[in-house]
């Protein structure tokens, strides 16, 4: 027994001694086998981002124009030590893009509970307008009216009416009238488009805005009246102009070179209703046939109206959609500032100088809220023959609609990426009838120079250019027609069918122009080789060309009240 009790005492020191000796190493940081095994730290692979060109994509400079290199010293890689934490989550990490600066969004994000009929937001809006705020309370009444003044200032000029008057009125009598309701006449002029007169009208004796406009509105020789809605130019901010001529991807995507075989948009008129636009540009030489601008300014070129006439008809060390198209440039855009926004009244000035002065396509590359002045300039003008087109709009996924886009005579384009993903920032809806490049594009800039840019603005510039190619094949074509063209023949992407990111498909310009029968009665077209417009001026003086025709009324048979885009389709 004696033995036994010794040996189980010698036991019992061993375990404790063993015990003693875990406690101590766990107390100064020796960790065991299985901890080590547990907690080492993670191998991570991380692959080269070296980018990749198609070789299918040839560079158009001329080996003897010297191109800026730009390189990008990534530096050596370093992988940082990963101290123990208590998750084993990382947040993924963001790609900023030094160049990108999203347009400001003229409506705050609103989820459709807070929305009226037209989708104008009823409540305060989400923090910042970028659809990434919480919702907000419902205000305690309901209508357009209760918009905070916050959201109102974002969607039209501060104490501006635009009021249709009495055009038997003379100027005189419409300052009287003015000064009878205490306001101050900016302007006013009879616009033939729509056969009335309107007058840019501002509160200047301080009364509250409501008050002025119910009084204003109850006066005999006001026949409607409305705010002066801000437009802004839908793009993003460029990279500072830099020389170069890197790949254009957009040509291979919209299959302009086989398109091109075929059509260059000769004899083809486009108004570019837009900001300044540099006609020196050697992109653009003798391609601008008439220039006007809306807002009586004595601004110089601008980079967004520059881009804009690019995309359709440059023809020098880049390739527009449209190189031998002609443009009107009608600057509706600007500011002391520098910036580029326009008003109700400045668009409506515009749109009625593109239909009185022989424009066959209308490009629009911007945006604004629903306005019932401009919906009626734009069915006038829809109805005269004009093909309108527009820019969906960059105020993303969570944006109602955004007009002259929305509207069913306006054929709206989205914009996509080089790899044919949708542009995050792009408008969604069923308005939307077809999508084209518009993520880093290559076009050119004021003073000669070009810029590196993204937006819808720039996807709706390539498809007026397409549009040009067709009326140049056909220029008998009528818009509804030219639309059912572009749907039909566009290349399908997202779901199967129709859907509301990119309508019918991205734009296909070869197989729309293999569509459209050629007409051997149209103008003769300038030889397929000519990018330079040499004859561009006597092309311009020559009789009986569609470019100075005002284009012919589509009769009831072909025109439609209610858009295609706005239909369900299928394919």
């Amino acid at each position: 027994m004696t033995g036994k009790s010794e040996s189980r005492v010698r036991a019992g020191a061993y375990a404790s001694s063993v015990g003693a000796a875990l406690l101590i190493a766990a107390c100064l940081g020796v960790e065991v086998a299985q901890a080590q095994a547990i907690m080492r730290t993670p191998t991570i692979s991380v692959p080269t981002r070296t980018p990749t060109i198609s070789p299918s994509i040839a560079p158009r400079i001329a080996p003897t124009i010297s191109a800026r290199a730009v390189s990008v010293d990534r530096g050596p890689r370093t992988m940082a030590t990963i101290p123990h934490t208590t998750t084993s989550r990382l947040r993924p990490t963001t790609t900023v893009l030094p160049y990108a600066r999203y347009s400001p969004n003229l409506y705050p994000a609103c989820t459709a509970p807070y929305r009226d009929a037209d989708g104008e937001c009823l409540a305060q809006p989400n923090a910042g307008g970028g659809g990434s705020g919480k919702p907000a309370k419902k205000s305690a009444g309901k209508g357009r009216g209760n918009a905070t003044p916050a959201a109102a200032n974002l969607r039209s000029f501060a104490n501006e009416f635009v009021a249709e008057i009495d055009g038997t009125l003379s100027p005189d009598d419409a300052d009287a009238l003015a000064r009878r309701h205490g306001l101050t006449r900016i302007s006013s002029e009879s616009f033939p488009l729509i056969g009335a007169t309107f007058g840019l009208f501002r509160v200047t004796d301080g009364r509250p805005y409501e008050a002025v406009r119910r009084e204003f509105a109850a006066d005999g020789s006001v026949r409607s009246l409305q705010p002066n809605f801000r437009y802004v130019l839908q793009d993003q901010k460029s990279t500072p102009p830099s020389e170069g001529d890197p790949a254009q991807y957009a040509l291979t995507k919209l299959r302009l070179p086989q398109a091109h075989t075929l059509a260059h948009g000769a004899n083809v008129t486009v108004a570019v209703i837009d900001s300044g636009i540099d006609t020196k540009h050697p992109e653009l030489a003798n391609s601008v046939a008439d220039n006007f601008d809306a807002l009586g300014s004595a601004e110089g070129p601008h980079v967004h109206g520059t881009g804009i006439a690019g995309a359709i008809v440059a023809h020098d060390r880049l390739m527009g959609s449209a190189p031998q198209a002609r443009i009107i440039a009608i600057r509706a855009f600007g500011g002391s500032n520098g910036g580029a926004e326009s008003s109700s009244y400045i668009i409506l000035r515009s749109l009625n100088y593109a239909a009185e002065h022989g424009a066959q396509i209308v490009n629009m590359s911007f945006a604004g809220p629903k306005d019932a002045v401009i919906e009626r300039a734009i069915a006038a003008t829809a109805a005269r023959g004009l093909v309108l087109i527009a820019a969906a709009g960059n105020a993303g996924a969570k944006s109602p609609p955004l007009y002259p886009a929305a509207n069913p005579n306006v054929i709206a384009v989205s914009a996509t990426d080089q790899q044919d993903r949708l542009f995050t920032a792009s408008n969604r809806g069923n308005y939307i009838a077809v999508s084209a490049p518009g993520v880093d594009i290559f076009l050119p800039a004021p003073d000669g120079k070009y810029q590196m840019t993204s937006g819808t603005s720039f996807s709706a510039a390539y498809v007026s250019g397409v549009a040009a190619l067709l009326l140049e094949r056909n220029y008998t074509l009528k818009p509804e027609a030219l639309r059912m063209t572009l749907a039909k023949t566009a290349r399908d992407l997202g779901s199967p069918g129709r859907d509301e990111l990119f309508g019918d498909g991205q734009t296909d310009a070869f197989a729309a122009v293999m569509a459209v029968p050629a007409d051997s009665a149209r103008p003769v077209a300038a030889a397929s080789g000519t990018t330079k417009r040499e004859d561009a001026g006597k092309r311009r003086d020559e009789p009986g060309t569609r470019a100075i025709e005002q284009p012919s009324l589509s009769s009831a048979d072909d025109k439609s009240t209610i858009s295609q885009a706005d239909r369900p389709a299928t394919r």
